[in-house]
């Protein structure tokens, strides 16, 4: 059933789950209120009525700060609502749940603003820690399909943005570590780097490229990967 829930406090993270099939909402919903900091807010069972339910949030100023967006859906599917919700709504954060299968539909929903994705499998710790770090506004890639679009989704033909031989050879290797899914702890460890430098690294090679976020980044980096991989 879909549903608009009670508010939660001030310290609580507000979350709205998207799947069309009730048994994993629930299951969901019934793992992330084991959080303290967690709100469920509201569930739908397909894009057209979440985006439904999110008007009527609005309406009462209790947006969520995460959507968590699954893909396959009847009537209106998570690349199509991830679309709408970025447009319409600026402050929520979507993170896309999926399956190992739906590397292409991930790849749409991060173009258009997703801020990342995690696997339906993935352990509830991990899950909640995720929602926590996309509600901060950072990117979240879970495992698997980021090296799956590496091995076999890679274009000879890609464009190359007009910025890309301006980089540094530091800010080249930044940027293949973003298309890991690496985050800027991880990058500044494996570069030897802080993470304040990773930063700044990060936030010229996105001004340098034209790119929106970190996704975005990741998203090229992906792309690009044998180039950056042969600019080592």
């Amino acid at each position: 059933m879909n549903q608009a829930a009670q508010q939660p406090n001030s310290d609580n993270i507000a979350v709205m789950l998207v799947d069309d099939q009730q048994l994993i909402r629930q299951g969901l919903k019934t793992l992330l209120d084991l959080e303290d900091d967690i709100t469920i807010v509201s569930d739908a069972d397909n894009g057209q009525t979440a985006l439904k339910l999110l008007e009527q949030l609005a309406n009462n100023n209790q947006l969520p700060t995460v959507v968590l967006m699954d893909m396959r859906m009847p009537i209106m599917d998570g690349v199509a609502a991830t679309t709408e919700i970025v447009a319409r709504y600026p402050t929520i954060q979507v993170l896309v749940l999926t399956t190992f299968d739906d590397d292409d539909l991930v790849a749409k929903a991060m173009a258009v603003g997703a801020k990342g994705y995690l696997l339906k499998d993935t352990p509830s710790e991990e899950l909640a820690q995720a929602i926590r770090t996309v509600a901060k506004g950072y990117s979240q890639f879970g495992p698997g399909i980021l090296e799956k679009m590496l091995s076999g989704k890679q274009s000879p033909d890609v464009d190359i943005p007009a910025g890309f031989d301006e980089l540094t050879p530091r800010e080249k290797e930044v940027l293949r570590l973003i298309g890991t899914g690496a985050n800027n702890r991880e990058i500044a460890e494996t570069l030897f780097l802080s993470e304040g430098t990773v930063k700044n690294h990060v936030t010229r090679l996105l001004g340098r490229l034209g790119l929106r976020d970190r996704t975005q980044a990741a998203l090229l980096a992906v792309k690009l990967s044998s180039k950056l991989t042969a600019d080592e």
